[in-house]
């Protein structure tokens, strides 16, 4: 007997068309099937007993053989137990008819709602009772991925979910009616939905696909979630490039309809993204959102939109490891021109490496800025002023080698020069310069001839005794002639080591009166020694040119230390300014 009350029994008309539903007929026959061979295995159970005849087992209980008797306890528990599975296999197969005959009531009634509602229902008028209400739409977004921002293009790809809500007095009904059927799902293309779109999307459908479906509920609520991926457009700001920030706005709202017939009212106050997919190059800051009423130039009516900020943040660790870094230390390979020796010829040719190592990152990077002229970009600017630093490195590195390679006869060291380069400044620079020695490493004076030496001399005298061979030294006992000219030749060495100039030698050698092949022969050592003079003096002022040349270097090379620890600081703190500023 069916113990259910009487509302929830279906009707006996009902227990007819059941079998005829597809599934409800397999599911009832199961259920019976399954329900009749339990009990038939039960009563097939109890009817059973020990093994023989009644008489048999008589005598064997007489005789004491209470194997039986045992036997008999456990398939009697045994038979209860199976009895007791039978009644649960029916109530299984009560159960398994009354789900089968609940989901045919439920398709049954869901099918018999869809055409009440949509009988006489139009997709095109709007679902007020009165012409002048306006249908109020709850709107949020709801962010999926941002997929790419597009410098270049300056696009802004996302995937969204747009939630909107209304109410669709059309589309209400009692559950009761219907066997408490609360919710439907029905294609979005049978009721009337609101044409919200993007106002700034830049590539694509401004309107959402509506191959999705909305949600009725009984009280005439609609919701419809379609996800789509939108291409808005949004002004890149690239000022601070890779260091930047962007603030992208997405303006949602009715194409056709003003404030008096569609009104928008924002679900929160952000965009709501609990179900985001984080991005591997941008960070959203946060994205809130404002609801505007705006009369256009093109019309007298007031048109409502919710537009959404989103402020996102680039994450830098790309572009610094592949762009800045790189462009940093071969900014820095720029300082080592100025401590390469001037002697080496490679000085102009590092400069120029430096330079087109540069030229190749500019190239680069305009591959990834957006094409604009009314900014700069930061790591532009850091480029810019790095070529400007080499470029400078080479001019001066030109001027360095011609100072450093002036002879005395080219150019003449100003007296300025002098007390700038060779005095003050290598004092400010901490510059030390060797001092040569004067006394120990300056050659003997020509002509301080020993005396021995000089004696030999007389032997060049041809015109004088005949006891001396031309050509030869005297002997220890010579002539009295030979120790006359002896000892005149001693007077002059003694001159000579005295003299200190041309003229006083010249004197000496006039007092003198020497033979003429010794006259030639210190003509010639005088000769040769002023010679020498003269190149040691012009070696001199070679490397006082040179020690010019390396003090400019030296000027330059703390010079541009500076600069560029200073520039590059000044540049790269200027997001960070920027940043407290907002």
């Amino acid at each position: 007997m069916d113990v259910r009350p009487a509302s929830t029994r279906p009707p006996p008309l009902l227990l007819l068309l059941l079998p005829l539903l597809p599934g409800t007929g397999a599911a009832l026959g199961d259920g019976d099937r399954a329900a009749g061979d339990i009990g038939d295995r039960g009563r097939r159970e109890q009817g059973r007993d020990c093994p023989g005849r009644r008489g048999d087992r008589d005598r064997r209980e007489k005789s004491g053989d209470t194997g039986c008797r045992d036997l008999g306890r456990q398939r009697g528990g045994a038979r209860v137990q199976r009895g007791r599975a039978g009644e649960r296999g029916r109530g299984a197969g009560e159960r398994g008819r009354g789900t089968a005959l609940e989901s045919g009531v439920g398709a049954l009634e869901s099918g018999r709602l869809f055409e009440h509602l949509f009988a006489d229902y139009n997709e095109i008028i709007r679902p007020v009772a009165n012409v002048s209400d306006p249908v109020i739409i709850q709107f949020e977004v709801s962010m999926s991925q941002l997929v790419k921002v597009d410098e270049v293009n300056q696009i802004m790809e996302t995937n969204l979910w747009l939630k909107q809500i209304w109410n669709d007095y059309k589309l209400k009904w009692n559950p009761s009616d219907y066997k408490g059927v609360e919710f439907m799902r029905v294609p979005v293309e049978k009721i009337w939905k609101p044409d919200i779109v993007l106002y700034n999307n830049a590539i694509g459908d401004f309107q959402v696909d509506d191959k999705t479906k909305a949600l009725l509920k009984y009280t005439g609520e609609v919701t419809w979630i379609p996800p789509a991926i939108f291409k808005s457009s949004c002004k890149i700001d690239v000022t601070y490039f890779p260091f930047d920030y962007q603030n992208c706005t997405m303006k949602f709202g009715s194409w056709s309809y003003d404030k008096a017939k569609i009104d928008l009212v924002l679900i929160g106050n952000s965009m709501n993204l609990k179900d985001y997919w984080e991005s591997g190059e941008w960070t959203i800051i946060k994205a809130p959102g404002y609801k505007h009423d705006i009369k256009y130039n093109c019309c007298e009516e007031i048109y409502p939109d919710i537009t959404y900020s989103l402020y996102i943040r680039r994450l830098p660790l790309f572009y610094t490891i592949n762009l800045i870094i790189p462009c940093l230390l071969i900014s820095f390979l720029t300082l080592l021109v100025f401590y390469l020796p001037s002697d080496c010829g490679e000085k102009v040719t590092l400069c120029i490496s430096v330079l087109l190592s540069l030229t190749v990152f500019l190239l680069v990077i305009t591959e990834t800025i957006p094409s604009t002229s009314l900014v700069i970009p930061l790591i532009g600017e850091y480029l810019l002023f790095t070529m400007i630093f080499v470029t400078l490195s080479i001019v001066i590195t030109v001027f360095v080698l011609n100072v450093h390679y002036r002879t005395p006869t080219t150019h003449t060291m100003p007296t300025w020069v002098k007390t700038v380069f060779l005095n003050l400044l290598p004092k400010v620079m901490f510059m030390t310069r060797p001092v040569a020695s004067t006394e120990g490493s300056r050659p003997p004076v020509p002509g301080a001839f020993s005396g021995a030496e000089l004696a030999n001399l007389n032997c060049f005298n041809r015109t004088d005794s005949k006891s001396c061979k031309p050509g030869y030294p005297c002997p220890d006992t010579a002539c009295p002639a030979c120790q006359h000219r002896r000892v005149k030749i001693s007077n002059f060495s003694a001159n000579l080591t005295r003299s200190s100039s041309s003229e006083s030698v010249d004197a000496a050698l006039s007092l003198s009166a020497l033979s003429p092949e010794i006259r030639d022969a210190i003509h010639s050592v005088k000769y040769i020694a002023e010679n020498m003079k003269a190149q040691n003096e012009a070696k001199e002022i070679q490397d006082d040119w040179k020690y010019v040349a390396m003090v400019i270097d030296r000027i330059f090379l703390w010079l541009f230390i500076l600069v560029c620890i200073l520039g590059t600081a000044g540049l790269f703190l200027q997001p960070l300014m920027a940043k407290e500023d907002a």
